[in-house]
């Protein structure tokens, strides 16, 4: 069995790399395996047959990289949807068309069964339910790109945290990521919320107004999205710190959980995960159970985007359970509206945002 597979967008996430991952000189111009491409050249039973941009240079050099013949280098997603028979769509473009896009692959003729959209969902949180509801009607599994997800080992903490209760009830969280919210923080949140199994109640936060990331992008729009952060108070009482206000070479993706049980440091920038159990009043360091060696980007991140295309094709073979949907997806996304709308207006903000506020929209590159 083979299936097809079509990417909307073909920028550095669809397979020809991205920055602060890659190396600059390579970025744009060859293809790069730590992609959504090269997650199904990585498959056995997905082809990546078709890919739809609406800029022409960048359609072209991308079907060269990957070996896209020329009648099936689309301009535009349209085009591409309506010519071909897909069972799997990536959405690669900016957050700002997530939306348009995967509701147009969703209700097209293509007739996928798995759109993978890449983070964050959305840049509304009533655009975000809008693609989740449309996926649900149309029999479409939507699976969000938040990579760590797809990494073996968090998948194992995740676990531990949640069937083995490996910290207790967990109290309170500190997290540290570089801006920008949207881009970046989205990735820390949405390892909270996965971890955790929770979602947030009342927010409150801060906005720096800087993004380093547009100048570097070369982007050709401007966007809202920018360093932040703030305070979250979760559904199961848990207290969360957020900083996502430095620059990408003084960060590390960092998260502190204090539970009843137990505490957690990891440092994904390090590869450092330590844990303590609390016995008798005091923390003694342990190993995790069934999770060797140091997290690292260059092994457990990159090959990420291999066991997420892994999952599409046992989605598509019946053979496992969506564990990246949109439904999750959205917990990351409005906490970070939260925080724009807190820090502009002085308040804090509950969770589930209010309707008129649910078309606030944050736009990112």
């Amino acid at each position: 069995m083979t299936y097809r597979a079509g990417i909307i967008g073909t920028g550095g996430i669809a397979g020809m790399g991205i920055l602060g991952m890659h190396d600059e000189d390579e970025i744009g111009t060859e293809k790069i395996e730590a992609s959504h491409a090269g997650g199904y050249a990585s498959t056995s039973e997905i082809e990546l047959v078709a890919v739809a941009d609406v800029d022409e240079e960048k359609l072209s050099t991308f079907g060269d990289a990957w070996d896209i013949p020329e009648d099936r280098q689309y301009v535009g997603h349209d085009a591409m949807l309506a010519a071909e028979d897909l069972d799997v769509v990536s959405v690669c473009t900016p957050s700002f068309l997530h939306h348009e896009h995967t509701v147009a692959a969703a209700e097209s003729a293509a007739d996928p069964d798995v759109v993978w959209c890449e983070k964050p969902i959305a840049s509304q949180v009533n655009a975000a339910e809008e693609m989740i509801d449309v996926c649900e009607a149309t029999d479409t599994e939507l699976v969000v790109n938040h990579s760590f997800r797809f990494t073996d080992k968090l998948q194992r903490l995740h676990d531990l945290i949640n069937d083995r209760d490996l910290l207790g009830e967990v109290k309170s969280v500190s997290t540290q990521y570089r801006m920008e919210l949207m881009r970046n923080s989205t990735h820390v949140l949405d390892t909270l919320v996965y971890l955790l199994d929770t979602r947030a109640s009342e927010v409150s936060g801060y906005i720096t107004g800087e993004n380093e990331a547009v100048d570097s992008l070369d982007a050709a729009q401007e966007v809202v999205d920018a360093g932040g952060g703030g305070h979250v108070v979760m559904d199961d009482d848990s207290f969360v710190t957020v900083d996502c206000t430095i620059p990408r070479d003084m960060s590390s993706m960092t998260l502190n959980f204090i539970g009843t049980e137990g505490k957690l440091y990891m440092n994904n920038d390090d590869g450092e995960w330590r844990y303590w159990s609390l016995e008798d009043g005091d923390h003694v360091e342990e190993p995790l159970p069934g999770i060797e060696g140091a997290w690292t980007w260059e092994d457990d991140y990159q090959r990420s985007f291999a066991n997420a295309a892994t999952h599409v094709q046992d989605l598509l073979n019946g053979e496992s359970e969506n564990y990246s949907p949109g439904t999750e997806a959205v917990r990351s996304l409005e906490i970070i509206v939260g925080f724009y709308l807190s820090h502009y207006t002085g308040s804090t903000v509950d969770i589930p945002l209010a309707q008129p506020l649910r078309d606030i929209s944050i736009t990112s590159w």
